[in-house]
């Protein structure tokens, strides 16, 4: 995994408008096989190369949620990063991500809610320049006040 900062914590006090995390991960079978056993979704869309040929698709692709995890992990180990508790997020998948390809996963801070520890971020992933998954997410940010 290729990422642009360390792990850790950013806390709210020290967020600013426009910061940017993100990192890159190719996405292996491993990964699709893995995320198919502890979800118990076994779509043979992700598993069968044979029956997703016949698909839309034309070939096996990931599950959808498991490109949307890339942003959990730039938002639990970046940005605000450890100690963040996910409030909610929308997602709108734009485009399949297969085995082998390399997803970018960015966290941009558009809003800081001090008062409340709110924070809202933009967020998107995408393969090479065709953008695979957008979307924005409301946390709670960890606080050198409180925590």
């Amino acid at each position: 995994m290729l990422d642009n900062f360390p792990r850790g914590t950013i806390c709210i006090e020290d967020l600013e408008i426009g910061m940017i995390r993100y990192l890159r991960k190719e996405v292996t079978d491993r990964d699709i096989e893995m995320f198919a056993e502890v979800s118990t979704d076994r779509n043979p869309v992700h598993l069968d190369d044979e029956y997703a040929r016949d698909t839309i698709f034309e070939g096996r692709i990931a599950h959808g949620m498991l490109t949307a995890g890339l942003i959990s992990a730039v938002i639990g180990e970046q940005l605000p990063g450890h100690g963040t508790v996910y409030l909610g997020q929308s997602l709108k998948f734009m485009a399949p991500v297969r085995p082998g390809d390399v997803v970018y996963a960015e966290v941009k801070v558009t809003a800081i809610d001090h008062a409340r520890r709110r924070v809202t971020l933009e967020t998107h992933c995408a393969v090479g320049d065709t953008v695979v998954l957008k979307g924005e997410a409301l946390v709670l940010a960890p606080s050198r006040k409180f925590d």
